[in-house]
């Protein structure tokens, strides 16, 4: 995350363009991604904006998963200012990252002006519960206290280090909620940081990237032999150009390939010149050099990475799970967990990478509806091949849920799907789940 204001002046100079860029979630506004690999899925933490920030207005934290790096199911909110009893206002929920020992995962989440707090679950996908009621770093910097990131060695020695405009870093007990010995500023701050770090062990290199320059920002990255420095400035793994703000690096490598992930404005920048806070999730491929360096980036591509995995239509498939959709959001209630909602005419949902491996005859869907309207499902394109329309008829309430049926064409092998949603009405129904039969 950014704060600094020299990056709103530089934004608000830049005229709207048609930008082509695709950040990976566009139901809601998602920053400083945090990916996690675990049992061969992807979990990816991110930090929130709210539809309606001006500035920072940052409640909760977000969860999204994903095993073929295009399509992310949306799990809603993981974790809040309000799991920990000691925070004293409603915004601040700054970056977050999560990392599994003993079976255990543990969120270090800052907030903004009270410190850094950790959260522990017995899964993932939490409920996440403060084991300590207090702040887990002591220290007379507590606006510094930004943006934490844990790092697991191979000798079992844990770490975390964070901090703007400075880095610092403790070590982390086995039992992760507790330190041992001082808080150390990082005497070799390594050139260009500001904030954002993200430390990782790879091939035995330690790598430590972050938000580097401002304004624009870029990810950088630095490598060491040692988890306590000195760290050598290496270069940048995105660029820094007329198209980045503030950032945040997460970098993960997962099913034989490598990924960085970072933020951008691009969707907002699609609706307005007007500068808001209110920040997307961005990620591709990169590439590591034979000594371990980093292939930089220009920016984030079109197109995103290559799936590395595929989509089972035959198997229920939540609504939420998407790899692009355009109008439309996501919610959650307790009942049915996160679903999809304000679907107007012509917004649309697509679907990557999914293996007809037999040739279906039906679709099915379970749907909320006043007023109802229609599903029609395309093939590889918006416009293209129809396979069928569903009917979504009204249900009498949108907390009322039934299931539609189609007859559906042929088709056989590996395709995008892509469902237009027609009718003559706003928010013309809820999706919970789809498959075909």
């Amino acid at each position: 995350m950014s704060f600094k204001k020299k990056c709103l002046l530089v934004f608000c100079s830049i005229p709207m363009l048609g930008f082509a860029q695709k950040p990976i979630i566009q139901t809601k506004y998602t920053a400083d991604p945090a990916p996690m690999v675990h049992n061969d899925t992807v979990f990816l933490y991110t930090s929130h904006d709210e539809d309606d920030a001006t500035g920072f207005k940052m409640k909760d934290w977000l969860l999204y998963t994903s095993t073929d790096m295009v399509n992310w199911t949306d799990h809603g909110i993981v974790a809040s200012l309000n799991d920990f009893s000691w925070v004293k206002h409603d915004n601040g929920a700054w970056a977050i990252q999560c990392i599994e020992r003993n079976g255990k995962f543990y969120i270090y989440a800052p907030m903004h002006g009270q410190g850094i707090g950790v959260l522990v679950s017995d899964s993932p996908y939490g409920p996440f519960k403060d084991p300590l009621g207090k702040r887990l770093i002591e220290d007379n910097h507590i606006w510094n206290d930004i943006d934490p990131t844990p790092l697991i060695d191979d000798d079992g020695q844990a770490y975390l280090y964070w901090g703007n405009p400075d880095v610092y870093y403790v070590k982390l007990n086995e039992d992760m909620i507790s330190t041992s010995g001082e808080v150390v500023k990082e005497p070799t701050k390594p050139r260009n940081y500001q904030e954002g770090p993200w430390v990782y062990k790879r091939k035995g290199h330690y790598y430590m990237s972050y938000a580097s320059t401002c304004c624009p920002e870029g990810i950088g990255y630095a490598m060491s032999n040692s988890p306590a420095g000195p760290w050598e400035y290496k270069g940048m793994v995105v660029q820094a150009s007329e198209k980045t703000r503030g950032n945040h690096p997460g970098i993960i490598d997962y099913k034989g390939k490598s990924y960085v992930f970072g933020h951008s404005y691009d969707l907002i920048k699609r609706e307005t010149a007007t500068f808001y806070e209110r920040r997307s999730v961005d990620m591709d491929e990169i590439i590591y050099n034979p000594d371990g360096t980093i292939q930089a980036l220009s920016y984030w591509s079109v197109d995103g990475p290559k799936p590395v995995g595929t989509i089972n239509p035959f198997k229920r498939v939540e609504a939420e799970t998407m790899a692009w959709s355009e109008g439309v959001k996501s919610d959650a209630i307790n009942e049915k967990g996160v679903f999809v909602t304000k679907i107007d005419n012509d917004d649309y949902i697509d679907i990557q990478s999914v293996n007809f491996d037999k040739e279906p005859k039906s679709f099915q869907v379970s749907a909320s509806s006043i007023l109802g309207g229609k599903i029609e499902i395309h093939l590889d394109t918006k416009e293209g091949e129809l396979l069928g329309v569903c009917v979504i008829k009204s249900t009498g309430d949108l907390n009322t849920w039934k299931e539609f049926n189609a007859k559906v064409k042929k088709v056989k092998g590996l395709h995008n799907l892509f469902f237009v949603f027609k009718g003559n009405e706003k928010s013309m129904f809820n999706l919970d789940w789809w498959l075909f039969e």
